[in-house]
């Protein structure tokens, strides 16, 4: 996937999951010891930040923090509802962080 792509790419699965409702089951849940909602929320706050302008080191730290805690919940979500939500949170904070590529859609 080239830079330019990348760079459509996150604006794209940004819009999807400003339409997207949080998994209702998941609210109030930890899995693997990570916070589902601020996991979210985290990787949400960051996002929004890299669309509107440079992420700082700040930022991008705290995704590379959410990456490793997506990684660990996504084989224990458990339906595809939820799976495709932090799915998409995941190829989203991998995008804002600028690390390699995700898959194809």
């Amino acid at each position: 996937m080239s830079e330019l792509e990348r760079d459509d790419l996150l604006p794209q699965l940004w819009g999807e999951h400003m339409r997207a409702e949080f998994p209702a089951y998941l609210r109030g849940r930890d899995v693997e010891g990570e916070d589902l909602v601020l996991l979210d929320a985290d990787v949400a706050g960051c996002v929004s930040s890299s669309l509107s302008s440079v992420l700082d080191e700040r930022r991008r730290e705290t995704l590379l923090k959410c990456i490793a805690a997506l990684e660990k919940v996504l084989p224990s979500i458990g339906d595809a509802e939820g799976t495709r939500y932090y799915e998409r949170l995941h190829e989203m904070a991998l995008l804002a962080a600028g690390l390699g590529n995700v898959g194809d859609r």
